[in-house]
């Protein structure tokens, strides 16, 4: 099927009120929750790993594995053990591919600040906690929040294949498009997710930015 702006356009108000609720869905329950568990799993993961070798190796290895294995396959497996379909599985995986950009540039970006800046810290008097939050966390965060956007951003990819198991999002568009052969269909679903990948990407550059002690920003 040939594509053109207008057989675009006439593809989305057709599916609009769809369209909007896939959107949202994919957003929020697809990409969002995910992104801010895994955030919140991987920073206390990543502190830990800098301060006990025995979490480190093992949480570290689990990261790694989880990227290796193939998306599809691993929806199979969640599926197999009792996830069911839908967007729970889909959530999960998503989750489990989040992980590691997170905890591994929460450990970088912890083990990167300079020795003698911490020496100073302990010099002054400062307790461990407040070493580490007035001092490894505020230098540490521009990496950390790396982290976070390119999980964010492979993320947004990742969730379009959560239709394939009745997970929802965008990727219904793209699925059913490509089944009956349809351009516009297909597009519908493929140009909002590369534009909210590149929106997010800004949106969490711009927070970093804000975030970023003064003296940190480049």
């Amino acid at each position: 099927m040939d594509v053109t702006l207008w057989t675009l356009w006439q593809t989305y108000l057709a599916r609009s009120d769809r369209f909007w609720a896939l959107l949202q869905q994919h957003i929020v329950v697809l990409v969002m929750l995910p992104v801010l568990l895994a955030t919140a799993v991987a920073i206390p993961l990543g502190i830990l790993s800098t301060r006990y070798r025995w979490i480190q190796i093992p949480v570290l290895a689990f990261a790694n594995l989880m990227q290796t294995v193939p998306s599809l396959a691993l929806l199979a497996v969640l599926i197999a053990i009792g996830l069911g379909i839908g967007n729970k599985p889909a959530v999960v995986a998503i989750f489990l591919y989040s992980l590691l950009p997170i905890l591994r540039n929460t450990y970088a970006g912890i083990q990167s600040v300079d020795r003698s800046i911490l020496e100073a810290a302990e010099g002054m008097g400062m307790s461990p906690w407040q070493i580490l939050t007035l001092v490894e966390l505020p230098i540490a965060f521009p990496v950390i929040m790396a982290g976070i956007r390119t999980a964010a951003v492979i993320c947004v990819g990742l969730a379009t294949l959560a239709a394939f198991i009745g997970g929802g999002g965008l990727g219904d568009f793209i699925v059913t498009g490509l089944g009956m052969a349809n351009n516009n269909l297909t597009l519908l679903g493929a140009i909002p997710a590369a534009v909210m990948a590149l929106t997010l990407d800004w949106v969490l550059g711009k927070i970093e930015f804000r975030l970023t002690p003064r003296g940190l920003r480049l």
